[in-house]
């Protein structure tokens, strides 16, 4: 479930009561329904391949439910499982909703723009999405080399040309 939540960005409970009918493998698309989310919008969700994979191994291991223990559908993801498993991985201070805030902070440093990223998270507002965005700044570098070479014009008799500037920075 943590690979499924890593892989597409869902919500705990998204995850946890995840149905086969809402899944859609030969699409690679699964819905969560306006009532089952938190923006009381319905959400298409894009499976990639890892997405994919998971969905694979869990076929055939319960009639109606995707994420099942022992059998039995799971009702939570944050649960003793999840707990000792940090313990074992030796990580604190981690909740399961932070795996949706790693897969956010991937999206945003592998460049998917940020109104794109609105919609794969399901989020009602910019504003929420606007947490991540300092995390990817290659669209920024553009820009910022647009003055790594600064034009000095000179109006004023005495004023320093461009090739004059190294010369003064390194005496200052």
């Amino acid at each position: 479930m943590a690979r499924f939540t890593l892989a597409t960005g869902l919500r705990e409970m998204n995850v946890v009561e995840l149905g086969w009918t809402q899944i859609d493998l030969e699409n690679r698309r699964a819905w969560i329904h306006a009532d089952q989310a938190k923006s009381q919008r319905a959400i298409a969700v894009p499976l990639n391949s890892e997405a994919m994979v998971v969905l694979r191994e869990q076929q055939d291991q319960h009639p109606t439910r995707v994420f099942v223990y022992e059998g039995k559908p799971v009702t939570r993801a944050n649960n003793h499982a999840w707990r000792k498993a940090l313990q074992r991985a030796d990580i604190a201070d981690f909740r399961w909703h932070d795996l949706r805030h790693t897969w956010a902070s991937w999206h945003v440093q592998a460049g998917t723009p940020l109104n794109v990223l609105q919609e794969l998270g399901g989020w009602a507002t910019l504003h929420m999405v606007m947490r991540y965005a300092h995390l990817g700044a290659d669209h920024l570098a553009e820009h910022a080399e647009r003055i790594a070479r600064p034009r000095v014009i000179r109006t004023n008799p005495g004023t320093p040309t461009h090739d004059a500037l190294p010369k003064m920075a390194a005496t200052q």
